[in-house]
């Protein structure tokens, strides 16, 4: 639902903005050299927003996803010959193993079930020498202090129509909150943590359109999903270097970032 009602808000071609590639580029440390004529794995495409970047480099990209967003990931981009959508299941895709030389899942593997055999299902579909790219939600204490995690106990449980309806119905009290207390001295940019709202105002360059339509996109994504399991920096090198993965590297990109290149021998 959230991302056929969304389908359009956070691509580039629709913002006007550089925020998607920026974080595509950033994450994966890929170049549109490195995509250009390859086959790429968009693992978990959603809309289709990381999709968009790729494909703008050239590469062959082919997206899946297990809900029906992937209706609103071939709407957005099906004018791009070199691009195949794909309704699969990340525990048992529909491809042979060691096929894509570019696989890439941001913003999914923590809402799976089973994050470690989503990650491993992931490394199966690397080709040797071909390079991986994940994020997963950064475990550690400043995120799990989120007041998402107090209130996703209630909110999961919640039919999703229903969430929607009442955070449109409070999102401008919220924004207006987050507002006040992010003007307080010192420590109003923490003190706007405490407030369950996506407040972008001040961070990103969004319209006050913009604002409002990413703050009850991202608001309702952290309150809806029925799986949100964060990962240390700990686990996700070791399962990366448990998969045989070389030259691998855990960095913050907007979430935690792990990505390496699987071994040729």
């Amino acid at each position: 639902m959230q991302w056929n009602l969304f389908k359009r808000t956070q691509l580039d071609s629709h913002s006007g903005l550089t925020l998607t590639a920026d974080r595509f580029w950033g994450a994966t440390g890929w170049t549109v050299e490195d995509l250009a004529g390859e086959w790429v794995l968009d693992a978990g495409c959603g809309s289709g927003r990381f999709a968009e970047i790729a494909l703008s480099s050239g590469a062959n990209v082919v997206a899946i996803d297990y809900s029906s967003a992937v209706d609103a990931c071939y709407q957005n981009l099906s004018e791009h010959p070199n691009l195949d959508v794909v309704q699969a299941d990340i525990y048992a895709l529909p491809f042979a193993s060691n096929s894509f030389p570019y696989v890439y899942s941001l913003g999914v593997l923590q809402h799976t079930p089973d994050v470690h055999r989503a990650f491993r299902a992931l490394t199966e579909a690397v080709k040797p020498g071909g390079r991986l790219c994940v994020d997963y939600y950064w475990k550690r204490l400043r995120t799990m202090l989120l007041p998402k995690y107090a209130l996703r106990p209630i909110t999961r449980r919640v039919p999703e129509e229903r969430l929607l309806a009442f955070l449109q119905r409070h999102l401008g009290k919220l924004l207006a909150a987050s507002g006040f207390v992010g003007r307080v001295p010192l420590i109003g940019r923490g003190l706007q943590r405490l407030v369950p709202v996506a407040n972008y105002s001040g961070i990103y360059p969004l319209s006050e359109a913009q604002l409002r339509e990413w703050a009850l996109l991202d608001t309702f994504d952290n309150l809806a999903p029925r799986y949100d399991n964060p990962q240390s920096a700990v686990t996700a090198r070791r399962w990366l270097e448990e998969a045989g993965f070389d030259d691998v590297e855990v960095l913050q990109v907007a979430h935690l970032v792990a990505r390496g290149v699987k071994p040729t021998g």
